[in-house]
């Protein structure tokens, strides 16, 4: 009875034990997200789909894949440009200025510069979740965002000619830097903080300067989703609290964007594909003028008008990005993965790529069937709780359900799409005319 009793008691220590255990990990358990976060690692979900479109390819920005083995060589890049940036602001205050005297100018400056970043390294670090890089990198996190910061603003600058590229720039004197860049730069796990930007532009900016930093990376992304980009508006962006350049590029689709009062999710079903749809007699058009936002897509009086589109090597990379943002952030809208949805279910065919290309809706500079793949597998594994498209869907799906627009349909693409078949379509309208006719007379 003693040696049963004990092991009674043994057991009862060991579980009491595994409760306390379990008691601190419930104290030290939180499920509540900080609204601060905005940057994220790429769910392994979303991220396995197309590895290579979540992945820098030269220039880590941000601390998530600071001191990679493949991405160092560009770091150099990065400490030239801010050496030329101190140059320039030093050179545009003190002309009259010794060699000597201008050294110790720039270091004064730099020494300001890392000081505003370290004020606000704590908000910037907020914004990437999960980690806590400011205690963990120290004074390398302030050391990355300075650099970042300084090479991302120049970079702007330099593109849309504020600043004039010197000839040894491997950015611009090397055709495949920028594509690169047009890259990298979009990624999710790829961003610096926006306040960060926005402070360095502040320290940095000189009296000649009258663009805005939303301006400048507008435009050196002004040709992302459209050959043809709308006119830069940056006074919607007034009372918007951007949080990186890939929020920013979000924002300028989502904002111009006239959301339909009707988001029902249950009511949408899977609309049919572009061929289907020209079966039944719906027409495709591009819209013009130009929209300000390729997410404006109206069905009116039988006819699709869809926003032209430019899809080219980073379109991938940007959708998916989008998509993978919108996943993450906090009571973020899901507006762009409806747009992904709808194109899913628009395109399912290299029939129905080539339909939008030659109404010259898609400027497609990659194959019929590249093209395609990409968008059947744009939006899998993600969700979407209200389908900001579904009474565009609904009237599609009325329009087809209706005889007339069908059989008109029918009749054009079968017996008016060729001369031969015309010829023969008014032979036989001639001889029925004729024949009727004759009758009447001998009557």
């Amino acid at each position: 009875m003693e040696a049963q009793s004990g092991r009674s008691n043994e057991n009862v220590v060991i579980n009491v034990g595994s409760l306390c255990s379990l008691k601190v990990e419930l104290s030290d358990a939180c499920l509540s997200m900080p609204l601060s976060y905005c940057i994220f690692k790429t769910p392994t979900i979303l991220f396995r789909h197309k590895e290579t479109s979540f992945l820098p390819n030269c220039f880590s920005i941000g601390p998530m894949h600071h001191g990679k083995q493949n991405l160092l060589a560009t770091e150099k890049i990065k400490v030239k440009y801010l050496k030329a940036l101190l140059v320039r602001v030093i050179g545009s205050r003190y002309e009259t200025m010794s060699e000597q005297s201008k050294e110790n100018e720039e270091q004064n400056v730099l020494s300001h510069w890392i000081d505003s970043v370290e004020m606000i390294k704590e908000k910037a670090s907020s914004c990437y979740a999960g980690r806590d890089f400011a205690a963990e990198l120290g004074d390398e996190f302030v050391k990355t965002m300075l650099l970042d910061g300084v090479f991302v603003i120049e970079l702007f600058r330099k593109d849309a000619e504020v600043v004039k590229p010197e000839p040894d720039d491997p950015i611009f004197s090397m055709s495949c830097m920028l594509q690169y860049l047009h890259h990298d730069l979009i990624l999710l796990e790829n961003q610096i903080p926006w306040l960060v930007l926005d402070l360095l532009y502040e320290k940095t900016r000189l009296r000649c300067e009258t663009k805005s930093l939303i301006e400048l990376a507008l435009m050196f992304f002004a040709n992302t989703f459209t050959s043809h980009p709308p006119p830069i508006n940056t006074s919607r962006f007034k009372d918007e609290d951007i949080k990186h350049i890939l929020d920013l590029l979000r924002s300028s689709l989502v904002l111009p964007f006239q959301e339909p009062e009707k988001k029902n999710e249950s009511s949408w079903q899977p609309i049919r594909s572009i061929t289907m749809l020209k079966e039944a007699g719906v027409k495709f058009m591009k819209a013009v003028p130009e929209p300000d936002s390729v997410l404006d897509i109206r069905f009116r009086d039988g006819c699709l008008t869809i926003p032209s589109l430019l899809i080219q090597e980073t379109t991938e990379t940007i959708f998916r990005n989008l998509i993978a943002y919108e996943q993450c952030l906090p009571k973020c809208q899901p507006i762009f993965t409806c747009y992904a949805k709808l194109l899913d279910n628009l395109i399912d065919t290299t029939n129905d790529m080539e339909i939008l290309c030659k109404r010259e809706i898609f400027d497609n500079w990659l194959s019929p069937d590249d093209a395609t793949q990409f968008f059947n597998n744009l939006y899998n594994d993600t969700f979407v709780k209200e389908f900001y498209y579904s009474e565009l869907c609904n009237k599609l799906d009325c329009h087809c359900k209706r005889m007339w627009p069908r059989w008109r349909a029918y009749y054009v693409q079968n017996y008016f799409s060729k001369p031969w078949a015309i010829a023969a379509q008014i032979y036989a309208i001639v001889m029925l005319v004729l024949t009727v006719w004759q009758t009447y007379i001998k009557n």
